[in-house]
């Protein structure tokens, strides 16, 4: 928030702003509960003192999720496996937080690949530490969308976010959720 004169009783010159810190170019505010969150760049705040991008809680009630994040084309990665890598610190996290990226197909809609840590999810308090999340991007895809989220309360901060494309050597992270064969087949398990 600005600051603002009081004359003869009567605020003037306020200009209310959501956030403290400002949004970085290239990137949007999303989620299931963005308002209930402080997203930008923190100045000064990164690996090497240089910036990081945050992601805050204002409600301590916070329930759902916020996430800075950004979509792209897929160009160069098409048909091949890529690795997002980077750095993530975070403070009082009580609900999980991670980085997220997600492949999809929009006409018509398929969802293609996605992973969001949630099951090596950053909690707590914890110093920077390198995340990586492997997908493949299939020939159909036409958007690639990313970034980091955080789910309920605390604060994260992402930095240094990194693009490769990897060989077939290196294992997705994407847990799929159909199984590789049939299970469970007489019901007794």
């Amino acid at each position: 928030m600005k600051t603002a004169m009081l004359k003869g009783g009567l605020l003037i010159g306020a200009v209310l702003t959501l956030s403290s810190y400002d949004v970085p170019t290239g990137w949007f505010i999303a989620g299931s509960q963005p308002k209930q969150y402080e997203m930008g760049v923190d100045k000064g705040a990164g690996q090497a003192g240089k910036n990081a991008a945050t992601i805050k809680s204002i409600d301590a009630g916070a329930d759902g999720f916020g996430t800075l994040m950004q979509n792209s084309a897929p160009g160069k990665y098409l048909g091949k496996r890529i690795r997002l890598t980077g750095y993530m610190k975070s403070k009082d996290v009580t609900g999980w937080a991670g980085l997220w990226l997600r492949v999809d197909q929009t006409s018509p809609y398929k969802l293609l690949a996605f992973d969001n840590m949630q099951s090596r999810a950053v909690k707590g308090t914890t110093d920077w530490k390198k995340y990586e999340i492997v997908l493949d991007v299939p020939a159909q895809a036409t958007n690639i969308a990313y970034g980091a989220l955080l789910d309920k309360t605390g604060q994260v901060w992402f930095d240094n976010l990194n693009f490769e494309i990897v060989d077939a050597s290196v294992p997705t992270t994407a847990k799929s959720k159909t199984p590789e064969a049939p299970v469970n087949l007489n019901f007794e398990e």
